[in-house]
Formats: structure tokens, sequence, C-alpha cells
């Protein structure tokens, strides 16, 4: 079997060839897009740039800046949605209804094998209710992006809680007294900082880079403003649009570096 597994594996060459294919199919259209903000007409310069960021041009930032406002706001909601009910319910899942499991794991799943605009339809009664209830604003698409990012969130913190023995972690502290807030708190989340910090910052990376329920339900969000904007100016569009997906780049280093820190530590 082994040498049967040792055939199937592509060669170092091949994984060198796959490695660079997929990086041109990403990096192509990205180094198009920096030459295209670069570009003034005689040659490339930074003018574009300057020119964006300029206090003048009130008309291209304010936008920008109310939509990327909105999007942190929803950003930290969501975040919060899936600290204070998807984790707590994980644990109690895991620890005490471990039948469950698999049925639990089905549901949370299941959002991303629907289409999003699937789920506007099917939202949008609710949201009719929501509107008249608490109003409008933007931070209301935190219940529908808490619904997006489940299947993300939900792998990563079931990675950290089958990396640990939740059962005599939890055995451990009630033996000696702790409440359950205490064994959640002082002993479970210092042990899955990881997941928990890869949820939170792979459920921001997906609300900074929703577009389709932010725009059927009208509401202005970062990736909205940015459409606002592309029709006022196509270069400031094309910058900003870098400019998140740096940010969300830089987010992915940083659940990469959290995890070889956790594994560092974790080793004699």
């Amino acid at each position: 079997m082994a040498v049967v597994s040792a055939s199937i594996a592509p060669s170092r060459a091949t994984r060198t060839v796959i490695g660079v294919v997929v990086g041109l199919v990403f990096a192509v259209p990205l180094v198009s897009t920096l030459l295209y903000t670069l570009r003034d007409g005689t040659g490339y310069s930074l003018v574009n740039w300057a020119r964006v960021f300029d206090p003048a041009n009130s008309r291209i930032l304010t936008p920008i800046w109310t939509g990327l406002a909105n999007s942190l706001v929803l950003a930290v909601v969501t975040v919060g949605l899936v600290l204070v009910l998807l984790a707590p319910t994980m644990i109690l899942i895991n620890l005490r209804f471990p039948k469950l499991r698999r049925l639990f794991e089905f549901l949370v799943l299941l959002p991303i094998s629907i289409p999003a605009i699937v789920l506007v339809v099917g939202l949008a009664p609710i949201y009719l209710v929501i509107g008249r209830s608490v109003g409008t604003g933007a931070w209301t698409l935190a219940f529908a992006y808490g619904i997006t990012v489940l299947p993300f969130a939900f792998r990563s913190i079931q990675a950290s809680i089958d990396a640990i023995d939740l059962a005599t972690l939890t055995e451990a502290a009630r033996s000696l007294g702790a409440s359950w807030p205490s064994v959640i708190g002082l002993v479970l989340v210092p042990n899955l900082r990881t997941g928990l910090l890869a949820a939170s910052l792979i459920s921001t990376a997906v609300v900074l880079g929703e577009f389709t329920i932010a725009s059927l339900l009208n509401r202005a969000v970062l990736q909205t403003s940015l459409l606002v904007v592309s029709k006022i100016d196509t270069y400031a569009s094309a910058i900003f649009t870098l400019l998140s997906l740096a940010f969300a780049f830089g987010l992915l280093i940083i659940i990469g570096r959290a995890g070889r820190l956790n594994t560092g530590k974790d080793q004699p």
C-alpha cells in the first residue's frame, strides 16, 4: 500500500509546475490591475494614487469610507456572533450531545452549498420584519453574514477542538470547583485560541469581500461602495480593490503565523 501511495503522489517537479500555474492565475489579474492604476497617459506614476487619497476628492472618498466603516462594524458584529453563539454551541455538542455532531455539522456546512441569491430570497421576508423592528442599518446584515461564515468558522474551531482532549480538560476544571463560565473562559478558550482566531479572521475576510447579499438587500458596504465609485472614477475603484485584497491576504498571513506560533509553544 505504501508503494502504491508513493507512486500516486506527484513528483516535486509536478508540484512546482502546479504551484507556478496557480500562482500565475492569481498574480496576472492582480499585477494587471496594479499596472492599470499606475497609468497616467504618458507612462506609469503614482499620480492616480495621490489623486484618489487627496482630501479634496470627497466625492470619491466619502462612499468608500462609509462603506468601509459599515463593513468593519459588520465584521465586529459577525465575529461576535461566531464567538458568542457558535463556539459555545460547538463545545456543548462535543461534550454533552456527541450524537448530534454529524447533524450539526451538516447544518452549519449547508450554507456553503446554497447560492447567495437563494439565501437572499429566503431572508428578504425576515429582513422586512427586522427593518420594521430595529431599522435598516447596515449592521443588520450581520444576521445574514453570520449564516454565510458558518462553514468557515466551524471548520476552524472544530480543528482546534479535535486537537485537544476537551472532555478531560472540562472534567478536571469541574472537579476543582470551576463554574461553567470559568471552564469555558479560563480553560477551554485559551486552548482553542488558534481556532477562534482563525474563525474570527476568516469571518472578517468574508464580510469585507461580500457583495451579493448587501447589494440585493440594498445596504452600503465596502464592495457596494466600490461599485458606486467605479462609476465615478475607475482608478479609485481599482486602487481600493487592491487594498482590500491586500488586507484579506494579510489576515491569512496572520492566521498562518498564529498557527505556527501555537504549534511551537505546544512542542516540548
